[in-house]
């Protein structure tokens, strides 16, 4: 039997975009299709969220090992969306997510089965983005944000360019 660890059970990775540093709602007019896409996308998330304790999750997946071999018995899932933290900004506490199926390698999978495994990527991702917050120094993290009030508190409300 190994015991080696080098995959997970489970493996979620994205791409965060804090929708506070969002600063126009209008694309590049260079944009390909795509970027259009995401950008009127991301427009909506801030229209229908607000930017204050949320985040946008794009280029994301999620995959779910069943057995102990990723070449037979995964099932992988694309999602975007945003996450929402606590007002400290301390903690994920929920998630609306587009979840999509993107690849399987499970023979005996069922629709139910997939059904279930894409309301679980939101828990996953919950879980995963907590780590991530985990990780970070949150301690720096705060006083980045009272300097940057303080900033704009002695400058009457601008930044940037001797304003």
């Amino acid at each position: 039997m190994s015991t080696s660890s080098s995959h997970r059970p489970v493996d979620v990775q994205f791409d965060c975009l804090p929708l506070r540093s969002v600063t126009r709602l209008d694309p590049p007019l260079d944009a390909s299709p795509a970027l259009i896409s995401k950008w009127k996308r991301i427009k909506s998330a801030i229209q229908n969220h607000g930017t204050h304790n949320s985040y946008y999750l794009h280029n994301a997946t999620c995959r779910f090992f069943v057995t102990n071999n990723p070449d037979a018995g995964m099932i992988a899932f694309k999602f975007e969306g945003v996450l929402f933290t606590d007002t400290a900004d301390s903690k994920a506490i929920r998630c609306c997510l587009s979840v999509n199926l993107d690849q399987e390698n499970v023979p005996w999978l069922e629709q139910h089965v997939v059904d279930w495994f894409a309301e679980s990527v939101s828990n996953a991702v919950i879980e995963e983005f907590n780590q991530f917050i985990q990780a970070g120094d949150s301690q720096k993290t705060k006083q980045r944000i009272e300097q940057l009030e303080k900033t704009l508190a002695d400058s009457g409300g601008f930044l940037g360019m001797g304003l």
